[in-house]
């Protein structure tokens, strides 16, 4: 039985997601091992409604936003030369990644 490293990618700029996913690829592609994913999980959304008139006057008016947070994961086989190069790679500040071997 053979171990890999499953890869958990979370961020809510899913360009610099999507650019971090295809680097690990790119390492897993280089170093001839076998990579499943990037899987897309589900999207989170994060909704704030709040009223703009700060007393009763006035027509009722809301403004909406919404945060998306954006998940990927990958599985990736346990290479030593592609773990130490994965641990090298330059994530940006708003990617949030955890690595995990299993079995």
């Amino acid at each position: 039985m053979t171990q890999h490293a499953r890869i958990k990618l979370t961020s809510t700029n899913l360009r610099r997601l999507e650019t971090v996913c295809t680097e690990i690829k790119t390492i897993g592609d280089k170093a001839g091992v076998k990579v499943k994913g990037p899987l897309p999980l589900p999207t989170k959304k994060l909704k704030v409604v709040t009223r703009k008139a700060p007393a009763g006057q006035g027509t009722n008016t809301y403004d909406k936003w919404e945060m998306r947070v954006h998940r990927r994961v990958i599985d990736l086989g346990s290479d030593d030369r592609a773990i130490r190069q994965l641990m090298r790679l330059r994530i940006p500040d708003d990617v949030y990644i955890e690595v995990s071997l299993t079995q």
